[in-house]
Formats: structure tokens, C-alpha cells, sequence
């Protein structure tokens, strides 16, 4: 019996079994599964992007004639237990990008985006994770991406500034979904995460639109507070805090907004999680906003001052939603399509807390399924009693100790002009790295 080329066999698609390991599996909308190899034959299995759809591809790795007997009936045994197990592992979860990959592009994409056309369509289709309503907006306001890119790229170093001495350290994955399967999770992270990035877009905007880089914005049009001294001047252009909000949250939003879920479902309390975090972040930014003056005057006289809103130094926006983060509130989705306390004892959240809908998963061990790069190899300290002491970073497993050199530069003087020369400086210390 001769077996050259492939044959599909449609069998139906049976229930997943946990714990089994695929030993390849690409994210697309068909997933094909390589389950294993038998003598000349290579398994793989494939669910189509149509649900329910499943089929086994039995492939020949290798041509000649193949004698039917003991041997070949031993084989198409182990192949039929083979695709048996095939189709008893789960589907691969296709991972949804998210629009902060927008953050991850080069600036010279949107300095120069008639270089980057491919074909007849425009660079906000090449752009990975963007749904279609985002799509076009960035078609419409494509002078404001670039302002998007750099306010998400901004949220996404202040989350691992903020997280530096966490066993979650706001890693990022090379692809689309930037987080990788941790922002699959309704938790504490993924609510810190949507907060930040809305946050920094809602900055880098506002930014924006005072700089004059914006067509449909300027200064900011805010009014004059009504606790400032009446000498002084209410003027200078401010940052556009009032326009950032309202770009920021139609841009981010329409991707849940146009989504339509069953009321009550799983799905609907994610979509109502995300839109609460957004929300959260960018009211983080109004909060921090303030109004800053200046003398204006012959010999520092300060005869005249005029003042101006401003915002905030995105590390003090950082430092409150990390707070928020400390003390979020768990919710669930009621019958009525609302979010609610999941536990009655506590307080009912503001719209500037941040909710969550999951508890966080083991961020100790690595685990691809969740995105946990787990804390083997990162640095602690020994002497603290904090989240980024041996102790709690390492999840008690303990932790190597080493002696490194440290080359430094040191004393550092300026000559004129106009240079500054420095020594190298050598030291050791000690370094403790999980185990």
C-alpha cells in the first residue's frame, strides 16, 4: 500500500482535555496543531475559523512502497490514537491585538505614512490591533496618531516603571497584543494597563494641541479659575486637557462601544470593565491637571504674572492609578447588564477607581498560558521587607547571591566649552537574583 501526498479525514470535534502540550500552534484564524509523527505519517490538526469546524490532516513524510501487515496495521493503530488525542486538546485561544500596539510602531511611521503604503490602501489598515471602528478614526485624524503612539508608548514605560519591583512586571511581548494573554484576563493588571494607556494619550494630546502639531485643536480653552488672585493674568496657552479627554475617549472607547453583547454575559462585564478603567485613567489626568504662573518683570520685579492650565508630570498620573491599583474593587456583571461589588462589605468604586472582574493569576512561576514570565533570575533585595524583597519577589523559593563589578563614571567636571569629562569608577556589589 502506497501512501504519497495528504488526505483530510472530517472527524467531529471533541471536548478539551487539560494538560495535554501542543508541540505547534500559530495564532491565526485557522489554527493547524502538529500533534506528532508516526513513522511516515505527520498529524496535525486544525480547527478552522468557522466554530465547531475541525479536521485531521494526515500528511506522508516520505514516499515508497509501504507493505501492509502486522507493522502497517500497528501503524494506522497508533495513528488513530493519535488524532483521537489531537481532537481532544483545546482550541488555541486567538489572542486579540490591542490598539496600544500603536506605541510599539517608530515615529517615522507617522512623520512620513505616504512611505509606508501598501498598495492602494492606507497605513491605518496595515496597523495591527486597531478594531474597525479605531481603523477609522485613524483614517480621519491620521495627524493625531502619532500623538496616540507616543501617549500609549508613555503609558506602557510608566507601567513598568511602577511595576519594576512586582512579580508582574508589565512585560511586553513582540506582537500585537503587546502584554501578550495577560490582558485576556479581567484583573487587576489588565484594568491597570487599559487606565495608564488611556491616560498617557489623554497627555501626549493635550500635549499636542498646545504645541500647535493638531489641526482641530490650540491652547486650551479652559476658564479662569475662580479662586485666582484678580491681579494676576489668565492667559499663555495652556495644554488642551478639555480636547485630549474627548479625542481620548472617543478613539480608546469605540472599540467596546461597537461590540454588542448578550446583557449579563461574561463578555458584556469585560466590555463595561474596560470602558470603567479607561474612564478611570483619564480622569487621573484631569485630577493631576493644575495651573501653573510665571513673574514676568524688569530685574526679577515681578510686576506682572500671568498664569496658564498645565498638566502634570505624567510620573504624579502613574503614582495615583498605582494607588488605585493597590485598592481596586472585584465587581461582576448582574442580569441587568451592570457592574457591581461582588463582595457587599466593601464601598461602592468612584469612576476614577479601577475595577476587576478576576482574580489575578500566579505570576510566580512562568506560565506561556497566562503570560507569566514567572521571577526565576530577577533582581531583589535582600534587605527589604517590600514587594521587592527576596522574600516576597522570590515567592519564597530563595535566591542566589554574587559579587559583580560596576563600572560608573565619576567625577564628572565641565570644561569650557563646552565638554564634560569624566573618570570610570570601578565597585563591587552584591547581587541577589531569584532562584
Amino acid at each position: 500500500m502506497k501512501q504519497e501526498g495528504s488526505q483530510r479525514l472530517s472527524l467531529p470535534a471533541s471536548p478539551p482535555v487539560p494538560g495535554l502540550q501542543l508541540s505547534r500552534a500559530t495564532f491565526s484564524p485557522q489554527v493547524r496543531i502538529r500533534c506528532g509523527k508516526i513513522t511516515n505519517y505527520e498529524i496535525w490538526h486544525e480547527r478552522g475559523g468557522v466554530p465547531g469546524s475541525s479536521w485531521v490532516l494526515v500528511k506522508a513524510v516520505s514516499s515508497g512502497s509501504h507493505t501492509m501487515g502486522v507493522v502497517g496495521l500497528l501503524n494506522l493503530l497508533l495513528t488513530a490514537v493519535v488524532v483521537l488525542l489531537c481532537l481532544a486538546t483545546p482550541a488555541v485561544t486567538r489572542l486579540v491585538g490591542s490598539w496600544m500596539n500603536l506605541g510599539l510602531q517608530g515615529y517615522e511611521v507617522w512623520r512620513n505614512p505616504q512611505i509606508y503604503l501598501i498598495g492602494a490602501q492606507p497605513l491605518c489598515t496595515q496597523i495591527a490591533g486597531l478594531s474597525p471602528g479605531q481603523t477609522k478614526l485613524c483614517q480621519l485624524y491620521q495627524d493625531h496618531m502619532g500623538s496616540v503612539g507616543r501617549g500609549a508608548k508613555t503609558g506602557i514605560h510608566e507601567c513598568q516603571w511602577q511595576f519594576r519591583h512586582r512579580r508582574w512586571n508589565c512585560s511586553t511581548v513582540d506582537d500585537s497584543t503587546v502584554f501578550g494573554p495577560v490582558l485576556q484576563i479581567p484583573s487587576r493588571e489588565a484594568a491597570f494597563a487599559h487606565a495608564i494607556a488611556s491616560a498617557g494619550v489623554v497627555n501626549s494630546v493635550s500635549r499636542a494641541c498646545r504645541d500647535g502639531q493638531l489641526s482641530t485643536c490650540g491652547c486650551s480653552p479652559a476658564r479662569r479659575p475662580k479662586d485666582l488672585n484678580k491681579e494676576w493674568i489668565w492667559g499663555g496657552c495652556g495644554d488642551n486637557v478639555e480636547y485630549g479627554y474627548k479625542f481620548t475617549q472617543g478613539f480608546v472607547d469605540v472599540r467596546e462601544r461597537e461590540k454588542n453583547y448578550k446583557r449579563g454575559s461574561p463578555k458584556q462585564g469585560r466590555q463595561l470593565m474596560n470602558l470603567h478603567n479607561n474612564e478611570a485613567g483619564r480622569r487621573a489626568v484631569i485630577r493631576r491637571t493644575r495651573v501653573n504662573c510665571k513673574c514676568h518683570g524688569v530685574s526679577g520685579s515681578c510686576s506682572l504674572i500671568t498664569c496658564w492650565q498645565q498638566l502634570a508630570p505624567f510620573r504624579e498620573v502613574g503614582d495615583l492609578l498605582k494607588d488605585k491599583y493597590d485598592g481596586a474593587t472585584e465587581v461582576k456583571i448582574n442580569r441587568r447588564g451592570k457592574l457591581q461589588v461582588k463582595h457587599p462589605q466593601f464601598n461602592v468604586p468612584t469612576a476614577e477607581d479601577l475595577v476587576y472582574l478576576d482574580e489575578s493569576p500566579d505570576y510566580c512561576r512562568r506560565n506561556n498560558t497566562v503570560g507569566s514570565l514567572g521571577t526565576q533570575d530577577r533582581i531583589c533585595n535582600k534587605s527589604s521587607q517590600g514587594m521587592d524583597g527576596c522574600g516576597l519577589l522570590c515567592c519564597g523559593r530563595g535566591y542566589n547571591s554574587q559579587k559583580v563589578k560596576l563600572h560608573e563614571r565619576c567625577h564628572c567636571k565641565f570644561h569650557w566649552c563646552c565638554y564634560v569629562e569624566c573618570k570610570t569608577c570601578t565597585r563591587i556589589v552584591d547581587l541577589h537574583t531569584c532562584k
